[in-house]
């Protein structure tokens, strides 16, 4: 999509492009890639709340800071990558409040969801992936492939892009592994990633040396260096409290 730089609209931009992948691959939320691609600023806000992963939380998000606008800049940027205004809001009342949103319609795989979750919650996707998705509860079950896919696939990966020859790059990011015991992040390695995918891209001018994104295997912007800080930091922090529940499992 294109929107103007103003701050009542970078929300509502970073959104689509975060939004953009899972939606297109078909794995949050009707078929709502074309509007998140090219829509409109209010095509993109009335999307959103269709949006069944990320828009409980941004709500939640918006009740507890008393931020109106669940798609403030402030509340979009912390809920994709950790940090800002998300980690001042209490964990108890946080999971409180969302899983009075989502948790009438959870089925038998869901069953986990109740105020236990409190000790690891955090209001941001990376608590979504590890601690709300099911996912992590079906390791060590003698097929670990598909689950560890989509866990590696739906966080937010940091890297840095190491070589760019026409619309192919090569970032140097860290995988997600597991021992069978425990999660973690492997040493960086480097990644082929496609800037373009079914004629649009989040970063199309991107460039060596920039930080970038990826979700579902696709870029979804640059990050700044606090950015990478604060996904760096909510990521190893959900992981330890991962390992801390698979480890009494």
């Amino acid at each position: 999509m294109s929107v103007s730089d103003s701050p009542g609209t970078r929300g509502v931009e970073m959104f689509a492009r975060y939004a953009y992948a899972p939606n297109a691959l078909g794995y949050c939320g009707p078929p709502l890639g074309a509007t998140f691609r090219d829509g409109s600023v209010d095509d993109v806000r009335s999307a959103a709340t269709r949006f069944t992963g990320a828009w409980p939380y941004l709500r939640v998000l918006s009740a507890l800071t008393g931020i109106g606008d669940p798609l403030d800049y402030r509340l979009v940027e912390s809920y994709w990558l950790g940090g800002g205004v998300g980690t001042h809001i209490d964990p108890t009342d946080f999971v409180e409040a969302l899983l009075s949103i989502i948790g009438p319609q959870a089925s038998r795989y869901w069953s986990h969801l109740s105020a236990d979750l409190a000790c690891e919650a955090a209001a941001n996707h990376c608590f979504h992936v590890f601690g709300v998705y099911p996912w992590t509860r079906f390791l060590g079950r003698g097929m670990d492939e598909h689950p560890m896919n989509v866990l590696d696939s739906c966080r937010i990966t940091w890297g840095t892009v190491a070589s760019r020859a026409g619309d192919e790059i090569e970032v140097i990011c860290r995988r997600l592994v597991w021992d069978g015991l425990a999660l973690a992040l492997s040493e960086p390695a480097v990644r082929m990633l496609e800037v373009w995918g079914d004629g649009y891209s989040a970063v199309p001018d991107v460039a060596v040396g920039d930080e970038v994104a990826v979700h579902w295997g696709r870029l979804c912007g640059r990050l700044s260096a606090e950015q990478v800080r604060a996904l760096a930091d909510s990521t190893d922090r959900q992981l330890r409290v991962t390992n801390r529940r698979l480890a009494h499992v």
